[in-house]
């Protein structure tokens, strides 16, 4: 007797769907959701993309699959346009996110909750449109070198960051600084300073989730093609016991290095490297760094970026 494969009917699909959006997790709330649509991918991408949102058919792949998880500001835009498109509740896919928090994966220690995270990425893209940032920020980076300020007390002093970029459009005359400080800082009392070939334009933050944006002027409209080369610094020193520096790469491409110097009075018992696919995805590459015996300082150096996460976390005794 011949085997009939048995499909699931409309029924079924439906009441799959209800249930995942009850109780997710996010990835099967949304396969049961584009099943309930009879979407192919490529369909779903190019809805997206008459909301003005690009997506790749791949990336909508591993959300569905729960190899990846949305956590930019252009993915949560997706996520939100994609209830609308999938004729699901407001705010359901995004809760089915949120609601991952204390759900965290092998290997995950973050000092601040999933739910944080997202919070302080919707926060970035409203306080950047705030300051009439264009789509196309028109800079790629060449070179990032970054160094942490650990402070006697074990919180984070600040930061100073060197940029080396090359603009890709033409009239190019700022940058947008971002500054995610440990939970609990208090963001209105941070500072940046402009140290060389750019000066301290707007800042705006955002106390709840401690993010701050300044604005960084050029003396210059940069031409396509034309390298700039700038310095600031962000002085912090608000929150509490200091864990881990995290680096989001938005923008594949340039070399990145990150250092963080502890002060002689306050040495880490372990130090350690790792990167993450996304906030929401487990930690890998971990790998221990020694601490420098005269400088008290560790580094890493990316010859080249790949979009995701690095970062150096440290255990105190």
């Amino acid at each position: 007797m011949p085997h009939t494969a048995q499909h699931a009917g409309p029924s079924d699909v439906t009441a799959e769907l209800d249930t995942a959006l009850r109780g997710g997790p996010f990835h099967v709330a949304l396969r049961a959701a584009i099943a309930a649509r009879g979407l192919p991918l490529q369909r779903v991408q190019h809805h997206l993309s008459r909301h003005g949102v690009r997506v790749g058919v791949t990336s909508l792949s591993y959300w569905q699959q729960g190899a990846r998880r949305p956590q930019r500001p252009e993915s949560l835009r997706a996520v939100r346009a994609l209830e609308e498109i999938l004729h699901l509740p407001e705010e359901s896919l995004i809760r089915l996110l949120a609601e991952s928090e204390d759900d965290t994966p092998h290997g995950r220690t973050a000092a601040r909750s999933y739910r944080a995270l997202l919070e302080a990425t919707d926060v970035v893209e409203r306080l950047l449109t705030d300051l009439d940032r264009p789509l196309d920020p028109g800079l790629q980076t060449l070179g990032h070198h970054e160094r942490v300020r650990i402070g006697a007390h074990r919180e984070l002093l600040g930061r100073e960051a060197h940029h080396i970029v090359r603009a890709h459009r033409d009239g190019v005359d700022r940058f947008m600084a971002v500054h995610h400080g440990d939970p609990g800082c208090d963001p209105g009392r941070m500072r940046v300073r402009a140290l060389e070939n750019c000066r301290t334009g707007r800042v705006r933050h955002h106390q709840e989730t401690g993010v701050l944006v300044a604005e960084l002027l050029f003396d210059t409209r940069l031409r396509p093609g034309d390298t700039f080369v700038f310095r600031y610094d962000v002085e912090d020193g608000t929150a509490g016991t200091s864990r881990e520096y995290v680096h989001d790469v938005t923008l594949a491409g340039g070399q990145y290095v990150l250092q963080v110097q502890f002060d002689e009075h306050a040495l880490p018992a372990h130090c350690h490297r790792f990167t993450q696919h996304s906030y929401a995805a487990p930690r890998t590459g971990r790998q221990p760094l020694p601490l420098s015996p005269h400088h008290h300082s560790v580094h890493l150096v990316e010859p080249r970026l790949r979009t995701g996460i690095v970062g150096i976390g440290w255990d105190w005794e």
